[in-house]
């Protein structure tokens, strides 16, 4: 499915602005040396592709590998390696999907539930340490805020794979 066009006018400055701001969040939240840090903290060892799918899954009801690997943007393949990563190390196991019996789902068990739990308490609390001079109506804004943005983010890349294809 084709992407929509961009607006032909440029961003406004405060866009730019946030833009930039957001890349930066990401860079730093994806070195691998925070990683192996806050993952220390937590007394978690994992790697950042399993993370990633232990939070995934915390957030949601069981799922097929399929449907995780498209709520991750990534290939099956990554999946199912880090499934079985997983399993191995007791933090998930398969399931019966209860409306296909032939398929499985993925599962957290309570060791990947209490690891996720460990990993997000200590990354809050480093946050924390980071914003403690920031006011508590400006952490409950900034909160608001971001949820409002994601929220909006989502709801436009669901307005873009229901859009119909488009046709030159």
């Amino acid at each position: 499915m084709p992407t929509p066009p961009l607006p032909d006018s440029p961003a406004s400055p405060e866009v730019t602005e946030i833009e930039r701001a957001l890349s930066r969040i990401t860079y730093l939240g994806s070195r691998a040396r925070q990683h192996e840090r806050l993952m220390a903290m937590a007394g978690v060892p994992l790697d950042r592709a399993a993370v990633a799918l232990l939070r995934q899954m915390a957030d949601a009801e069981p799922m097929r590998p399929g449907e995780l690997a498209a709520r991750l943007g990534v290939e099956a393949s990554h999946v199912t390696r880090t499934v079985q990563q997983l399993e191995k190390s007791g933090h998930v196991t398969r399931v019966p999907d209860p409306h296909d019996r032939r398929a499985q789902r993925i599962e957290l068990t309570g060791t990947g539930r209490q690891a996720i739990a460990r990993i997000r308490e200590t990354g809050a609390r480093a946050m924390q340490v980071a914003l403690a001079e920031w006011s508590p109506e400006e952490l409950r804004q900034l909160a608001t805020l971001f949820h409002r943005m994601v929220d909006d983010f989502l709801a436009h890349a669901a307005d873009e794979e229901t859009e119909p294809a488009r046709t030159v």
